[in-house]
């Protein structure tokens, strides 16, 4: 059996999120919904679990593609609903996100604003709205905002991209 990892991350439109790690090879399944926290970020935010084969596509790409498909430096008004956030689910990963983060915030201008935190709790999405762009290519919302995250993906990650979005 392949040995497969799995991490939580939050930043923008579940949507948008699921459709950018279902387009990238190593990416064993995507699941979408809301992902709560401890503390202060109890709330369930949108957010996605990706399991993925680290041999194929490292934690670090996986932190770097989400870094650069959502506003990963915008503190907006938003948040509680899209909270930047990568959710670890133990302590060692926990530090490898950490150091992670501390690599990849040298290639932004701004500071990075994503929170590192405990995973807590997940609620899937219904059922209607999974895989979304899968469904609705041609929607105005996935030709406006995840059709160019595709394209991003594509062009900076063209190593680890499967160039379609498949349904996992």
């Amino acid at each position: 059996m392949l040995n497969k990892n799995k991490i939580a991350l939050g930043g923008g439109c579940h949507w948008c999120t699921e459709a950018v790690f279902q387009a990238l090879k190593g990416v064993v399944k995507v699941e979408q919904g809301y992902v709560a926290s401890v503390g202060q970020d109890t709330q369930l935010s949108e957010a996605v679990i990706v399991y993925y084969l680290p041999h194929v596509i490292p934690l670090k790409v996986l932190l770097e593609v989400h870094l650069y498909t959502h506003k990963s430096t915008s503190n907006h008004s938003m948040r509680s609903k899209y909270r930047s956030a990568v959710y670890f689910y133990s302590e060692a990963q926990e530090k490898e996100v950490l150091f992670i983060l501390e690599e990849l915030k040298h290639f932004f201008n701004k500071k990075i604003i994503t929170k590192t935190l405990p995973f807590k709790a997940f609620v899937a999405s219904r059922e209607a709205i999974q895989n979304y762009y899968i469904s609705n290519p041609k929607r105005p919302f996935c030709v406006k905002f995840i059709a160019p995250k595709l394209e991003l993906i594509q062009d900076k990650f063209s190593k680890y991209s499967s160039k379609n979005v498949r349904k996992l």
